[in-house]
């Protein structure tokens, strides 16, 4: 009974990650076939060719419009016409609300040039002396910087996540020095965050370390291994010279 559970649960750790993981990506393919196939004319959708379901053509066709839309919009054209529908949405006071914030979200999240959530830290929260994990974003930007440094703060804007959901959580604004900058990666951190401190990252500068202080006592074992016994004795007379 003591190996059949064994196998049952080393069975279930390799069998879960993978089940959810199909199944997640499965529902998403789905969700987007539901939303796009039905606005595909019906002489280009293959469901009406085959004997069976064609899943995920209805991602395909998603990728290959927007792609067109940002091959139209990179034109001087395309541009205009952007700028028209982008100055008919400002003139709608709830919308333009909507728009502009998640396009702006969606620019620093999807731009290459930005440096979000590249590192983690560490930072004494609810109170001192109780530690939590934060993806650092930026450093602070805009009106907030400009009134934190006229009371000499240069602060950090950082994402505090929750336990276990790590998308929910807070914006705080701290201090750089009250915020102890981590080596480990955003993944390995959001592993601590889901897994609620069970799955932990390993040290690496404490595992390089060991590895170091492993190849110089492979290397003085080895010299010491091939080093003549005249040259150890000339060593141990004058160790016992300056001894004296």
């Amino acid at each position: 009974m003591s190996r059949l559970r064994t196998y049952f649960l080393t069975g279930f750790i390799i069998t879960a990650p993978l089940v959810i993981t199909v199944y997640l990506i499965w529902t998403l393919i789905e969700w987007v076939d539901s939303w796009v196939i039905p606005y595909i004319p019906e002489i280009y959708n293959p469901d009406n060719y085959l004997p069976f379901h064609v899943p995920g053509f209805g991602l395909l066709a998603a990728i290959f419009l927007i792609t067109i839309v940002g091959f139209l919009t990179a034109n001087i054209i395309g541009k205009s016409i952007v700028s028209w529908g982008e100055g008919l949405l400002g003139r709608m006071p709830l919308v333009r609300n909507i728009y502009n914030g998640l396009k702006q979200i969606f620019e620093t999240v999807l731009s290459d040039q930005t440096g979000s959530f590249q590192e983690v830290g560490l930072i004494e929260y609810p109170r001192k002396g109780l530690w939590a994990i934060v993806f650092i974003s930026t450093a602070t930007k805009g009106e907030v910087d400009n009134r934190l440094k006229s009371v000499d703060q240069d602060t950090f804007s950082v994402f505090l996540p929750t336990t276990p959901n790590p998308t929910s959580g807070f914006l705080l604004f701290v201090p750089k020095q009250d915020v102890t900058i981590l080596s480990m990666s955003v993944e390995d951190a959001a592993k601590l965050v889901i897994s609620a401190g069970l799955v932990a990252a390993e040290d690496h500068q404490v595992q390089l370390q060991a590895l170091a202080d492993a190849e110089k006592d492979q290397e003085n074992a080895l010299q010491a291994l091939f080093t003549p016994p005249e040259e150890k004795s000339k060593k141990g007379k004058g160790r016992k010279e300056k001894a004296d």
